[in-house]
């Protein structure tokens, strides 16, 4: 007995598999009484499964497995059912074997003795002697047996200390999903030879900031409950993770995209339902990404092309689901390249200020000009910001360049003004990345403070999409507190997002710069004349002034100034110029100094 336990001990201290610890246990007993054979039964939920039975055959453990414990449950289910050792020394006559004997008898089973194994109060298994002859225990069994089930006792609960564990390693906190740790090493076990057939959809929620910012971070966390509950519900048990945040996967066995479509579109109307989130009423929303494993693709390349997927959606599908596909792929990587170069061309110094005139469409005088951003590319070619605007998605490069663009533009107003040249105002563009990443007031007025600039000569230029389209109040409270310093403020490509007059009640600009493409759309009879018309006699009620982009015919700015537009821009005047180019305008066709009022004068 001694060398039994010291062999059972050491497996345990070891950390060997709780199966190979039991059946190693029963082997030896049954070495030792070649009479009996011997059965561990785990007990879960009230239900028995087969933990060891060396010499059993598979067939008769197989049939026990999930029986519920009760008190005619044979001689296993009813010590487990009653915590005590249970003695049957017929299994023919006995009722309590009445529903199983035929199992036992063809093997020759005529008696069985189980012993009960406790946690504590709890039974978590039973220990059991089957006899082939009608008998019970002899005093040296039951002496074995108390040592055995002291020694399973040990196993089993070191084995639930290590489940423990496990559970705590690879389950998420907050939601009860799988974590990341268990995705990774679930991840690792897909096939990536195309054997299996394998997807992978990756979950963002929408606007979690705006929840954690507008009702508290315990609204967040229960929000992200809820969607962990809603996408377990109707994704196959076990396969839905929390990576962490607000972005969850789900592994499926799929090679259809036409199937993992519907997958996604059932994960996006579950999230989408109303939720009652710690007393606020949210409305859920995320957007997808899936890809579905290729012949030779790795398990990190399906999972990095389900993250390319899920970018392109965030970005341009929001609120959608987005399956990739290698053009994709594509744009990224066009993406990163525009950034390389943006950051590679600001450290080498090929990053200017370009000046587009803004002109009196009466006069043709020059009143100001808008500041456009201009690559000079390795092999000298100039190029337009629309050739790197991919760059500016990256805050950090959008910010590098917003920097180097106020501080040309200080440079050359503070030229002009030294030269006495008759201008108004230059036009900067800012981008949502300014706004977001802080200070963008102290930096703004530092810029042209240091070069002794008057604000009165700086126009900020935003475009719808940065200011209503971040779902937060960071660009609205921005707007405020740049107006309320003496900065203006306009409006560009109006018309072509989603803007409304109203909200300029409420978050005000001084200038609404009207699209090109409502220009372009300027002649008689097309609703483009009567929209414009419509908001020359809204702006003008507001006291916003208007200016008109984008005009290439003497038609068009004809038609403008009969409808009340004053001030406009485009090829029929002038492209973007260098600041040499825009000194010699300004000294040529330079606004008169007579004027009674200026044309961009600030809104109160």
């Amino acid at each position: 007995m001694l060398t039994l336990q010291n062999a059972i001990l050491e497996m345990i201290a070891k950390g060997e598999p709780l199966t190979s610890i039991v059946e190693e246990l029963c082997v030896r007993v049954e070495a030792s009484f070649p009479w009996t054979i011997c059965s561990v039964l785990s007990v879960e939920d009230g239900h028995v499964h087969p933990l060891a039975g060396p010499s059993l055959p598979a067939a008769y453990s197989a049939a026990l497995d999930n029986i519920p414990v009760g008190p005619l449950a044979g001689s296993c289910g009813t010590a487990a059912y009653h915590g005590v050792p249970i003695t049957v020394t017929d299994i023919e006559n006995d009722f309590r074997w009445q529903e199983f004997k035929a199992l036992a008898l063809p093997l020759g089973f005529r008696a069985c003795w189980s012993t009960p194994i406790l946690s504590g109060d709890r039974v978590i298994a039973t220990f059991a002697f089957y006899y082939r002859e009608c008998r019970g225990p002899s005093q040296l069994e039951r002496d074995v047996v108390d040592t055995c089930v002291h020694l399973c006792s040990i196993a089993l609960e070191r084995n639930e200390r290590a489940r423990e564990r496990e559970i705590l390693t690879y389950t998420d906190a907050l939601t009860g999903l799988p974590n990341r740790s268990r995705f990774n090493d679930v991840l690792k076990q897909q096939n990536g030879d195309g054997s299996e057939s394998w997807a992978m959809l990756l979950v963002d929620l929408d606007n979690l900031k705006l929840t954690n910012d507008t009702f508290g971070h315990a609204t967040g966390d229960a929000l992200i409950q809820v969607v962990a509950r809603r996408m377990a519900a109707v994704m196959p048990a076990g396969k839905t993770f929390r990576l962490g945040g607000d972005e969850f996967a789900v592994i499926l066995q799929q090679r259809d995209y036409a199937a993992l479509s519907s997958r996604a579109i059932e994960i996006l109307d579950e999230i989408k339902r109303p939720a009652r989130c710690e007393e606020h009423a949210i409305f859920p929303a995320a957007s997808v990404g899936g890809a579905i494993a290729a012949n030779g693709d790795t398990p990190e390349q399906v999972r990095h092309n389900a993250d390319v997927a899920l970018y392109h959606g965030k970005e341009r599908n929001r609120g959608r689901y987005t399956e990739y596909n290698a053009s994709l792929g594509t744009a990224l990587t066009r993406r990163f390249r525009a950034i390389r170069d943006v950051e590679i061309a600001l450290a080498e110094n090929r990053i200017d200020a370009h000046y587009q005139p803004i002109l009196r469409l009466d006069t043709r005088e020059v009143v100001g000009f808008e500041a456009l951003c201009r690559m000079t590319t390795a092999s000298g070619e100039l190029i337009s910001a629309a050739n790197f605007h991919e760059a500016t998605s990256d805050a950090q490069v959008a910010s590098a360049l917003t920097e180097r663009m106020l501080s040309r533009v200080a440079a050359d107003i503070r030229q002009w003004l030294d030269l006495q040249l008759p201008f108004q105002h230059v036009g900067i563009n800012l981008s949502a990345a300014d706004f977001h990443a802080g200070r963008l007031q102290e930096r703004l007025c530092s810029a042209f403070a240091a070069a002794r600039i008057p604000l009165k000569h700086v126009i900020l230029e935003v475009t719808e999409s940065v200011y209503l389209g971040q779902g937060d109040h960071v660009v609205a409270d921005e707007i405020k507190a740049m107006r309320a310093q003496g900065l203006r403020v306009a409006l560009d490509d109006f018309g072509t997002g989603f803007a409304s007059l109203t909200h300029l009640l409420t978050v005000p600009v001084d200038i609404i710069k009207i699209d090109k493409s409502f220009v372009d759309r300027l002649v008689p009879g097309d609703a483009g004349a009567v929209i414009v018309e419509g908001v020359m006699g809204i702006a003008n009620k507001l006291g916003i002034r208007v200016v008109a982009e984008g005009i290439e015919t003497d038609a068009q700015a004809d038609h403008l100034r009969e409808l009340g537009c004053l001030l406009g821009q485009g090829y029929l005047f002038h492209k973007a110029v260098d600041r040499n180019a825009a000194t010699r305008l300004l000294q040529q066709f330079g606004q008169s100094r007579d004027l009674d009022e200026p044309l961009l004068a600030r809104r109160a």
